[in-house]
């Protein structure tokens, strides 16, 4: 019985446990408006072309191809990194957040 009750203590505490943060470093930023046209040479797409497409939403490309789109607060914080950097194209990011499916909720994003 005591084995049983420990069992059960140690499941709920994973089940509890917050997961953690998944990083993703020096990976392209694309609006989802150009996906479908920048995907195959994402670094070629340019800063003023994600700006104006930022109504869309930003995300990521993974190494795997896989495209992370940004929840509001990381579209946000997109948004305000790519309004400080002087990049014109070759926009690449490190992105701390946690993967829900396709969708990335954002902790932190810098520019690389």
């Amino acid at each position: 019985m005591a084995r049983y009750a420990l069992s059960v203590v140690v499941i709920a505490i994973l089940i509890s446990a917050p997961l953690a943060a998944e990083t993703w470093k020096n990976v392209p930023i694309v609006d989802a408006m150009c996906l479908s046209k920048v995907k195959d040479d994402p670094d070629a797409h340019t800063k003023s072309c994600l700006m104006s497409c930022a109504a869309s939403g930003f995300g990521i490309l993974t190494s795997e191809g896989d495209y992370l789109k940004f929840d509001e607060e990381g579209n946000q914080k997109a948004q305000a990194a790519l309004k400080q950097t002087d990049k014109k194209d070759h926009l690449r990011v490190t992105v701390e957040g946690d993967r829900e499916g396709d969708n990335l909720k954002v902790k932190t994003i810098s520019m690389d």
